[in-house]
C-alpha cells in the first residue's frame, strides 16, 4: 500500500511558492530528522532548485544521534547546501540561524535590499513553530495537525530581514511505499489518507529488525516475543494496554494509534526510520520494478 495525501490547497500552495521563490535570497527547508528522505519533498527541490539552501533537521532530539550525523554529511555535499540539526527547545538556536543566514547572503544587510529568506517543507514539521522562535513572538499558526498554515505570509524580523512563510506540501505522488509510511508516522500526513493499524505494523516489524531492545523495553515484550508475527506483536501490545473491547476482542485501531503516539512523542525512543542508504536501495528497486513493468506490457503487446 502506498499512501497518498495532496489537498486541493497545496496547488495553490506550490503556485504561490513558484511566484515568490525568484526573489528570494535563502530558503530554509525544515525536514523531519526522523525522515530526512521523505521528508524531503521533491516538488519543492524542483521548485528551489539553484537557491542557498540551508536544510534544518528538524526534531532532532527525537531521532537516532548516529543516524542523523549520516544525513547532515549527505547534504553538505550536495551544492548549495548547508545542514544543521534543530531543536526547538534550544535557546540559542534563533541566533544561530539568523547569523548562518546573514553569513550566506552578506550583500542583502539594507532597508533597499533586505535579506529575504523563505521557510518551507511538509506539513505538520515545525515551520510556524520556528518562525515564532525566529520573530520572538507568535506570529504564525501552530498545531499539532498537518496543513495549519495555507497560504503564504511574509513577516518582518528586522528593517534588513524579511521572513517569508509557506503552506506545508507533501509529495504530489508518492512513489515509494515507505515514504508514504514514514510522513504518516511523523505526523506529516492528514488522518483520512492512513490506517492506524497498517502503519503501526509497518513500524512494529521495523523496530524489530533495527530498535528491538527499545521496542522490549516500552511495552515490556521479551526478546523471543519479537520471533512473532508482526500481527501477533501487536495483539499483544493491545492485551498489555487494554485495549480490550466487550467480547474479550482486542481494538487493534485503538493499539496503533498508541504505538504511532508513543514513537511520536519519543518515549520508545530516539529512533530515526530511514538512512541514506536505505533510500539509495529503494529508489533501485523502484527503477527495477518500473523496467519490469515496462518490459511485461511490451512483452503482451
Amino acid at each position: 500500500m502506498t499512501i497518498q495525501w495532496f489537498p486541493g490547497h497545496m496547488n495553490k500552495a506550490k503556485l504561490a511558492i513558484k511566484e515568490l521563490v525568484a526573489d528570494i535570497d535563502i530558503v530554509i527547508e525544515l525536514l523531519d530528522a526522523r525522515a530526512p528522505f521523505s521528508s524531503c519533498n521533491p516538488l519543492i527541490q524542483n521548485i528551489i532548485q539553484y537557491k542557498k539552501k540551508i536544510r534544518l533537521l528538524n526534531k532532532s532530539d527525537l531521532s537516532d544521534a548516529g543516524i542523523t550525523r549520516l544525513w547532515l554529511e549527505y547534504f553538505q555535499k550536495q551544492d548549495n547546501t548547508t545542514a544543521i540539526t534543530a531543536d526547538m527547545n534550544d535557546t540559542k538556536q534563533r541566533n544561530r540561524i539568523i547569523r548562518l543566514c546573514r553569513e550566506l547572503a552578506p550583500n542583502r544587510n539594507s532597508f533597499e535590499k533586505p535579506l529575504r529568506v523563505m521557510i518551507t517543507g511538509i506539513p505538520n514539521v515545525g515551520k510556524s513553530t520556528l518562525i515564532n522562535q525566529l520573530i520572538g513572538k507568535k506570529s504564525a499558526k501552530t498545531g499539532d495537525i498537518p496543513a495549519v498554515t495555507k497560504a503564504n505570509q511574509c513577516l518582518t524580523l528586522a528593517d534588513d530581514f524579511l521572513i517569508y512563510d509557506t503552506p506545508g506540501m507533501t509529495w504530489q505522488k508518492i512513489h515509494y511505499a515507505q515514504v508514504g509510511y514514514h510522513l504518516a508516522l511523523c505526523n506529516s500526513i492528514g488522518r483520512n489518507a492512513l490506517d492506524e493499524e497498517i502503519c503501526a505494523l509497518y513500524l512494529i516489524n521495523y523496530l524489530k529488525l533495527h530498535y528491538p531492545q527499545l521496542c522490549c523495553n516500552r511495552y515490556k515484550l521479551k526478546s523471543t516475543d519479537l520471533a512473532l508475527e508482526d500481527d501477533q506483536i501487536l495483539e499483544l501490545i493491545g492485551k498489555k494496554r487494554g485495549c480490550i473491547i466487550p467480547g474479550g476482542i482486542i481494538d487493534y485501531q485503538r493499539t496503533g494509534t498508541i504505538i504511532i503516539q508513543d514513537f511520536r512523542e519519543g518515549k520508545i525512543g530516539q529512533i530515526s526510520l530511514e538512512t541514506p542508504d536505505m533510500w539509495e536501495k529503494w529508489i533501485k528497486e523502484s527503477i527495477q520494478e518500473e523496467q519490469q513493468q515496462l518490459n511485461s506490457e511490451l512483452a503482451t503487446e
